[in-house]
């Protein structure tokens, strides 16, 4: 295990790392099979937006039902021609970049403010839990107000406004032609995201700096999406890694494009036509990787009920899913999701 000394620019990961490594008994868990073996670099399918923003009849119904196919099989897809600019997610990332550079203490007492900064997972009881990164997940409602510019960062709240509003139209124009697309099922696409607005999603900024024993390591554990729609804007360091034929591939970045995945609550709502996806970040021994993501998110009162019977899940509120992936956690150190809310859950 190489030495390590955190700075104040940091926060304590390392230490985390290092009480969990004692407690395990001084040696990091052997991988499972599926993650200590090769993993290949693959491209997820392509889609060009602008087809069905500004194409014909025709090439929008192309696009859709690419869309469609990919949220199906893949549960994730890029997008390229989708009206967030290259120099917005730069001057974002340059913003970024300031704002974790401010020292722990700094960010910290400012996350305190809204509750927004998070770091590895703190609570974390075995290795294979920890999370080595921090972020700031804030909500779109929160962007405008004084504690977004942490201080001395004047500009930040600014650039976050615009990079929010730039992501909704996205997420909001995928989630309409995705909900469409399932019309034949009894949804359209006026009856969702319901209960989503402005004042309900949510912007997290990730960094995830590099690690000294990356190999043991997570960026962020595996994990599932507990929104309706991600859209993501990654580096090109890379590290983001789905579950695809029961194998975890590595997604290859591609500059201008954005990701988006399904999350679950999409899932639920389709009835399991579209799939939220296990995917994880790996840490890198080398390089900080920087990303920026939108939560399309429904108010905690929102039922989420399904777009037509029958449907394997009950209705359940957003709130009530929050609760009970947190309690998962506590209880059992990861989160079980959506077979608690099947309607003959097997989930004890």
């Amino acid at each position: 295990m190489p030495a390590f000394t955190e700075s104040a620019i940091d926060p304590p990961l390392a230490n985390s790392y290092l009480t969990l490594l004692r407690n395990d008994g001084g040696i990091a868990p052997p991988a499972p099979p599926s993650e200590s073996s090769t993993v290949l670099e693959r491209d997820l399918p392509t889609i060009d937006l602008k087809r069905l923003t500004s194409g014909g009849a025709k090439e929008r119904k192309a696009c859709a039902d690419a869309m469609a196919r990919a949220a199906s099989e893949w549960g994730f897809f890029q997008l390229t021609n989708h009206g967030v600019s290259r120099e917005l997610m730069e001057k974002m990332r340059r913003e970024q970049a300031r704002l974790f550079r401010l020292p722990f203490e700094t960010k910290e007492k400012a996350g305190l403010l809204n509750g927004s900064y998070r770091w590895g997972n703190p609570t974390a009881t075995s290795l294979r839990q920890l999370s080595w990164s921090e972020a700031f997940h804030v909500p779109l409602a929160s962007i405008s107000g004084e504690h977004c510019n942490f201080g001395e960062l004047t500009s930040l709240g600014g650039v976050m406004q615009e990079v929010a509003e730039a992501m909704s139209r996205v997420a909001n124009t995928v989630a309409a032609a995705l909900a469409e697309k399932l019309a034949g099922h009894g949804a359209g696409a006026a009856a969702f995201p319901p209960g989503c607005d402005e004042t309900t999603c949510f912007l997290r900024l990730n960094r995830y700096p590099a690690c000294p024993f990356a190999a043991d390591t997570f960026g962020l554990v595996p994990h599932t999406d507990s929104d309706f729609l991600t859209v993501l804007c990654q580096d090109q360091v890379g590290g983001l890694h789905l579950m695809k034929d029961s194998r975890w591939v590595a997604v290859k970045p591609r500059p201008d494009a954005l990701i988006v995945n399904i999350g679950d609550l999409f899932q639920a709502w389709s009835n399991d036509r579209y799939k939220s996806v296990e995917h994880k970040v790996v840490a890198n021994a080398k390089s900080d990787r920087l990303s920026v993501a939108y939560f399309l998110c429904p108010s905690y009162d929102a039922l989420v009920g399904t777009c037509g019977e029958p449907s394997p899940y009950r209705a359940f509120t957003f709130g009530e899913y929050r609760r009970k992936v947190q309690e998962d956690v506590r209880r059992t150190g990861k989160k079980i999701g959506l077979p608690n809310f099947l309607k003959r859950s097997l989930v004890q």
